[in-house]
């Protein structure tokens, strides 16, 4: 079994060379814009697994999909001379859900932006369900004196401070 630096090394030598080999080697016109997006190689190096990606619609997919087929061996035997290692690994091509993932996500963060422009207008809209400040405030002191008005009426600072007093 390889070491993991060696796997991966041997992973990234493969996806040039596919990558190459797909610009070289096939010519059909069926396979258009595809992308080698990553490639994974087991622990011995004996399998490669070739994941792609394809601009286009279903109908494009399924194109590339059978010229990758085709082309296999054209591939693993360009692979195997640019690698120079004793055994060339078989290929597999697998089709790469990143963009599915991705439009995925998109759909989720725009709904999710939706929501918070929902919620910050529903917040701009509505208002205090109390006073707009809930917080008791200290009584000022009268300028000419302690003394109450007519229309004054005592509240619990003055009933508080009779009793720290002593006074009744």
């Amino acid at each position: 079994m390889a070491d993991p630096a060696r796997a991966r090394k041997v992973a990234e030598r493969i996806k040039v060379l596919v990558a190459q080999g797909l610009d070289t080697l096939v010519k059909d016109p069926r396979l258009g814009f595809v992308t080698i997006t990553d490639v994974r190689v087991t622990g011995d190096l004996q399998q490669a697994t070739v994941f792609y990606t394809v601009l286009g619609g279903d109908q494009e997919r399924a194109d590339a999909a059978e010229v990758l087929q085709t082309y296999r061996g054209r591939l693993r035997s360009h692979m195997g001379k640019g690698l120079g290692i004793r055994l060339t690994p078989t290929l597999e091509f697998v089709p790469d859900a990143l963009p599915e993932d991705a439009a995925h996500l998109e759909d989720i963060f725009r709904q999710v932006h939706e929501r918070d422009s929902q919620l910050a207008a529903n917040r701009t809209e509505s208002g205090y369900a109390g006073e707009a400040d809930p917080y008791r405030k200290a009584r000022e002191a009268d300028p000419v004196g302690d003394e109450l008005d007519e229309d004054d009426e005592p509240d619990d600072s003055d009933q508080i401070e009779k009793y720290a007093d002593g006074r009744d």
